[in-house]
């Protein structure tokens, strides 16, 4: 009888550490948000509420990471609740970088913004399409994550592959601008550098992807071939 008190003791600590990830993950949704409408309108203040999101999520990112580590030395745990105490700290830390990209986007904004727009006329277009691309990918691995589920977590790993032929069509377009005009060379980094953050949102979604797979079969699937990660599902 005790142990059965421990363990739903147990089971509700962790219960709720994983609702303060959700917490955490839907805190930088709306950073995302934030900063996509930032850059959409070029819209200095919705940049700057990007800034004043981020010191809470690094905040919640330090709270989580503290009851963790209660956690483990009190309990001890092994084999899954082990793996998905390891999974979740790894999830903070991702959220908490999809955080810092969206940081970068919103100080893009504010460049592109102080130097009176000048970004405002190149293309960017394929650009919108790829941060709304990882916003919903990130939602995806949050919803995934909350279930333990693989087959979402499979098919998160291959939307991702969708961001980066993005980011790369926008680049060569980018380069061909440049090459064009070399007075665009200026915003055109600024765009760049916007697109690579909006690109690593991507990949922390995948990444959470990755930790899924991680806690239900015990197989850490980072590096692995898209044949080999489903090998390692079924």
């Amino acid at each position: 009888m005790p142990d059965k008190h421990l363990s739903t003791q147990f089971d509700s600590e962790l219960n709720g550490v994983s609702s303060r990830v959700m917490e955490l993950g839907g805190l930088v949704e709306s950073q995302i948000r934030s900063a996509i409408y930032a850059f959409t309108q070029f819209n200095a203040e919705a940049a700057d509420e990007v800034f004043e999101i981020e010191e809470r999520v690094n905040r919640m990112e330090i709270d989580i990471d503290r009851e963790l580590s209660s956690i483990i030395a009190r309990r001890q745990p092994t084999a899954r609740d082990l793996r998905l105490l390891i999974a979740i700290s790894k999830t903070t830390a991702n959220l908490e970088r999809v955080g810092d990209e969206t940081t970068r986007i919103a100080r893009m904004v504010r460049n592109i913004v102080d130097k009176s727009g000048a970004g405002r006329t190149l293309p960017s277009s394929e650009l919108r399409v790829a941060a709304d691309l990882a916003s919903a990918l990130l939602r995806k691995a949050l919803d995934a994550f909350a279930r333990l589920d693989t087959a979402a977590a499979v098919a998160i790993l291959k939307e991702d592959d969708a961001i980066d032929r993005e980011f790369d069509g926008f680049v060569r377009k980018l380069i061909t601008y440049m090459m064009e005009d070399p007075r665009t060379i200026s915003a055109s980094l600024d765009l760049l550098f916007l697109a690579k953050a909006i690109e690593r949102i991507g990949d922390h979604a995948k990444n959470i992807g990755e930790l899924i797979i991680y806690v239900v079969k015990g197989a850490d699937v980072r590096h692995s071939s898209m044949e080999d990660i489903e090998s390692a599902v079924r």
